[in-house]
């Protein structure tokens, strides 16, 4: 069967620059790779034939006998990566120049969470999970903002071992199972050839040691079961959903990692008057026939306190009257929203006889009745 062209494999145009040829690879590597499409044999075929353009459309002796004479130019074995002889090192060398540093790494990092491991003492610690918590706040503690303490139960450091895991006055020895490297090679075969898998070994957690006697208070994990109280300083404006990390209050790490994160969950209180919309609160006012028909001046409450407000005569409704910078404050802003009052005309349904006559009396006036009863209003 008959090649196709390598630019054509890797989508590109003939005067396609260096980059624009590894750019496409990137992609068409990542997403073709076998071990992102196990038993897909289609996929397989397609990152090799990519692969091979690659190898030629990016050195500039290959690409040029290409452009010339086709695939005859580049037939000879020699002139193309062997992958079957190929060592480690070579493998990991080619990936790293097509996706560099600033892209993350190598494939290899992408594929296995990582082509290489940092030996020596640090590789065995282990980062502490993280904890989530619920904190539930009233409108007035939002509008305030609010310190809580609240009591978590968590993993801590072994005060007897200081979180090491090893039994105090002993030391470590020389891992038998890595021989101190902290990583194990393990070879892969596959259609290229033999691979070498570079893993962290289990036995010592990548740290090249262990322990010679644990620690018998935490049996070795340099963690306890413990309960802490925590202060917890939440800003003004929060909602509900928004969530705070705080680093280094979760789980202690294993044999002295560092510790996971306390999460705090926002929840949002019901309100006995208020009702959230953003940054405003809407408050609903009841006020009674007089009261709307002849003005007055109420008192209503607000986050803050109790607050005068004007209604003027004639009010209906349904109106919405707005008092500023008396909602809540906007998160990380400055300023406030404002709380809106909406109006809500009060009829009663107990009514004595001597109410009964007023209101027959008041019934007779053409002023208070609707526009559309009195007449005024068009056909």
């Amino acid at each position: 069967m008959a090649k196709r062209d390598y630019y054509e494999i890797l989508s590109v145009q003939k005067t396609a620059s260096i980059d624009d040829i590894k750019k496409s690879y990137r992609k068409l590597a990542m997403q073709y790779h076998p071990d992102r499409n196990p038993g897909n044999r289609d996929a397989e075929e397609k990152f090799k034939e990519a692969t091979e353009a690659y190898e030629v459309l990016s050195d500039q002796d290959k690409r040029s006998r290409y452009d010339r004479f086709g695939h005859e130019g580049v037939r000879q074995g020699a002139d193309f990566h062997d992958w079957t002889n190929a060592n480690t090192s070579d493998i990991f060398s080619i990936f790293n120049d097509i996706f560099g540093a600033g892209f993350g790494g190598s494939i290899f990092d992408d594929i296995f969470g990582g082509g290489t491991r940092t030996r020596g003492h640090s590789g065995g610690v282990e980062r502490g999970s993280d904890l989530r918590i619920s904190v539930k706040l009233t409108l007035e503690e939002i509008e305030a903002g609010a310190e809580k303490k609240v009591k978590i139960k968590r993993q801590e450091k072994c005060h007897t071992c200081g979180g090491s895991g090893a039994k105090p006055g002993t030391g470590m020895s020389t891992c038998p199972t890595c021989g101190g490297h902290g990583e194990l090679r393990r070879a892969t075969k596959t259609m290229f050839g033999q691979f070498i898998n570079v893993v962290q070994c289990t036995t010592c957690g990548g740290t090249g040691r262990v322990m010679k006697d644990p620690c018998t208070a935490c049996g070795g994990s340099g963690r306890i079961n413990g309960e802490s109280t925590i202060k917890i300083k939440i800003p003004a404006g929060v909602s509900d959903g928004n969530y705070l990390t705080l680093r280094g209050e979760g789980n202690a790490g294993g044999r002295g990692g560092p510790a996971g994160d306390l999460i705090v969950i926002i929840e949002e209180a019901p309100h006995p008057h208020f009702k959230r919309d953003g940054d405003d609160v809407i408050y609903s006012l009841e006020l009674s026939f007089s009261e709307a028909a002849l003005g007055s001046e109420v008192e209503v409450p607000t986050l803050t306190g109790r607050a005068k407000l004007k209604i003027d005569p004639g009010i209906q409704s349904g109106k919405i009257l707005r008092m500023r910078e008396k909602g809540l404050p906007h998160l990380n802003g400055y300023g406030h929203g404002d709380e809106l009052v909406a109006i809500n005309v009060y009829t009663p349904t107990k009514l004595s006889n001597h109410d009964k006559e007023l209101l027959k009396e008041l019934s007779r006036s053409a002023n208070l009745k609707p526009p559309s009863r009195n007449g005024s209003a068009p056909e």
